[in-house]
Order: C-alpha cells, then structure tokens, then sequence
C-alpha cells in the first residue's frame, strides 16, 4: 500500500501545528519514567518525558526522533498535555505505536517510519516553548474529553530543529501527561489530519493556490483546527463548504479556531476544504527559493506543505488523509 509509505513518511517529517489553550540540562536517564525525575517535572503529573540533550550547529536545521515507552501500568485517560522546548526547537509532535525501536535519539532524519503496517497515531503537537493544553471538560453530556494512552506504549516524539543563531544549541523537548481519575467517565477524542501532496510552486510566482477536500467522519464534532504550512504560504484556509473556519496569516505560528464547550463544530458539507496561497517571488524570508520549483516536502525553507489539522470526537480512531493524484485518499 504504497499511500500510507508516503502519508507516514511525510507526516513524521512536518512541522506541527499547535492547538493548546495556553501559550505564556543535560540529558536525563530517567526522564521516561514518570517518577518526577528531570528539571521543573510536576509531581502531580501521571508521568513526564524529556528527550535526551543534542547539539544543533549554528544555521542547521534537522529532524530527529526519540522513542521511549511510557511507563503506566494500565490505560491512562489523559485530559490535559502540558510540553516545553528548549530555544532552536522549532516544533514537536508525540506519536504512539509505529514500527517496533529502540528507545533512545535516533539522529537518521527518518524516524525509523515507512511501510504499510504498524502505523503510527499522532497524539499532540506543539510549536511553542511552552504549551498547556487542557481537553474540552464537557462533551455536551457532563462528560469530559481524553485521549487513551495504553500500558507500556510505544512511543516518539518527533522534533524539527532550526537553529537561526551564530552558535551551537543544546536542545531538547520536555512533556508531561495528566490523567482523570481512575473510573472518570469520558468521551474518547483523537486527531483529524490532512496533508497535500499535490504542491507545485513555478519559479518566481506571485499567487499560487494548492487546494484539497476530505471527508469528516459521520457526526464528528470538532473541538479545535488549525492549519500547516511552509515559508513560501502567505494565507492558510479551511473552509465548511463556503463557510470560514480558519484564516492564517502566519506560517509559523498558524491561527487556531477552538470550540471548549457546546456547540462544538460541526462540517455541514461533511467536508473539510483547505486551502494554501503561496509566493515564490524572493519576498519570503531567506533563503530566496524564487529560482526553484517548489513541491511538497518536509524541510521549512526549502520546501512546502498543506494540511489542515484538528482534534474530533466521538473518536472512531485517528484520521490521516493524503491528498494526490488530484484524489483523497484514507490511509487508516
């Protein structure tokens, strides 16, 4: 199944939105062990995670992966994600399962990813220092939102560094899982994600549109959505047939519409539409790509992307769509 090679090659590699509510040393062996070890860990956290320490050289931009299993005994219902990275991280993104690592830094820029089994389920993201993001507390019915962590999970995050500095930066990314009460009755959420495959940017272009349309699952309710993109977009959409739900201005850190409470968003058009307007003129920040021929890709400067991205429920697992050949297609 060669579309979910290139949807899980291409999603580990992208630069993540992020959908929290809130936005205000070296490495340590025991920072997956949930036992309040590393810098600044909440004690009241069900457990917390920190990436082992790199080094990333002046003007270098990598992604690199590091797994771990996390370490509860037993399903987690986690309602609220608190991360933080260090200056030169430019974004994060926690997966679940994938295919069987080790744990530990893996610096291949691959992240260990491809094939057609063993997909991996993208969990949360951010691409701030410091993010808190708490889940809706009531889905209409008392009942509050979670996402399932199960015993001993696979687990990556995912971090694309970019270091714009004249020196070298130590780095690393930190982040903490809180849980409801053992018995809590909740309502399962998971992530929506859509990607374009289809980009193609002329050399030196003033306005270019990549436009791509994908299905909602039946009766999901929308609780947040945002969008991704690269250097070269200068407006993110996503529309509900011709309604607005999200307009951005900002590649970097991309507008993010939320619903905390009734009502959340429905797609009337069971649809989700978005779109990226793009400039390939040299009036970007550097580097001047307006020499070249710009496809989809995952590095920030130098190639592009288009997704649109949110959280619904109620969760029939996680979706990733992939839009090519003109065609949307389910990888899950």
């Amino acid at each position: 199944m060669r579309i979910s090679t290139i949807l899980i090659t291409s999603i580990l590699a992208v630069a993540a939105f992020g959908c929290g509510k809130n936005d205000p040393a070296s490495g340590d062996p025991d920072a997956g062990n949930g036992s309040g070890s590393g810098s600044g860990n909440d004690p009241n956290a069900a457990f917390t995670i920190q990436s082992t320490d790199t080094v990333i050289p002046a003007g270098g931009e990598v992604t690199y992966c590091y797994y771990f299993h996390t370490p509860n005994t037993s399903n987690l219902v986690v309602n609220k994600w608190v991360s933080d990275m260090t200056p030169g991280s430019h974004h994060m993104i926690f997966f679940t399962g994938g295919a069987a690592h080790a744990d530990g830094l893996d610096m291949s820029d691959s992240c260990g990813v491809g094939g057609s089994t063993n997909i991996a389920k993208w969990v949360f993201a951010s691409q701030t220092a410091h993010l808190e993001e708490n889940l809706p507390a009531d889905d209409g019915t008392g009942k509050p939102l979670a996402q399932i962590i199960a015993p001993n999970t696979l687990g990556a995050f995912q971090m694309h560094y970019l270091n714009s500095t004249d020196g070298p930066l130590t780095v690393h990314v930190k982040l903490a899982a809180y849980a409801l009460t053992e018995g809590t009755p909740y309502t399962e959420t998971d992530a929506y994600i859509t990607y374009n495959q289809d980009i193609t940017i002329p050399m030196g272009s003033t306005g270019t549109d990549a436009t791509a349309t994908c299905p909602t699952p039946a009766g999901a309710k929308f609780w947040t959505m945002s969008t991704h993109s690269h250097k070269q977009s200068v407006e993110t959409k996503v529309m509900d047939g011709s309604n607005m739900v999200v307009d951005s201005t900002d590649w970097e850190h991309p507008s993010v519409t939320s619903w905390d409470a009734m009502p959340f968003f429905t797609y009337a058009s069971n649809s989700v539409t978005w779109t990226c307007h793009y400039k390939n003129d040299g009036e970007t920040a550097p580097p001047d790509n307006s020499g070249s021929i710009i496809h989809a890709g995952p590095h920030a400067t130098t190639d592009e992307m288009c997704m649109a991205t949110g959280y619904y429920f109620p969760s029939i697992g996680p979706k990733f769509y992939v839009q090519i050949g003109g065609n949307c297609i389910a990888a899950n």
